[in-house]
């Protein structure tokens, strides 16, 4: 069970002051079991060589994954932990944006599974295929 629907501008707030909002991951689009969210291929998240960095490609599918889990539970009695992530760098990016598009493959009562293709948004060209696990927990009661 799902919360209230939720917009684009208050998921956003949610990456005020987190690694997401330093790296210029910005939400634009969510659905049934779907959160797509775009970042920059800049001095942020290049690595030494000039290209997008690995790291900076699990940081976007870790936040999609993470976010688009939480949007499946009531946020009043769960919150959604990562258990596992892994991820293919397929082609390099120097520049511009990739965009992450994150879709649930499983939502259980106790795990979610995702799956997030990041894409050269000028290209359309695969980046990065990543698969996250979430694992759903209880709150403490108040």
């Amino acid at each position: 069970m799902t919360n209230s629907p939720v917009d684009l501008a208050e998921l956003n707030a949610w990456s005020r002051n987190t690694l997401g909002e330093h790296l210029g991951i910005e939400l634009t689009e969510v659905g049934d079991r779907l959160l797509v969210g775009r970042m920059p291929v800049d001095h942020r998240t290049h690595q030494p060589m000039g290209l997008l960095h690995g790291g900076a490609s699990v940081a976007l599918a870790e936040t999609l994954g993470s976010i688009g889990a939480m949007l499946q539970v009531d946020r009043t009695k769960q919150a959604c932990v990562g258990l596992e992530i892994n991820a293919n760098h397929i082609k390099g990016v120097r520049e511009g944006y990739v965009v992450g598009r994150a879709t649930a493959l499983h939502v259980g009562r106790t795990t979610q599974v995702w799956e997030i293709r990041i894409t050269h948004e000028e290209t359309g060209a695969l980046v990065c295929i990543s698969r996250i696990t979430m694992a759903v927990i209880d709150l403490p009661k108040k």
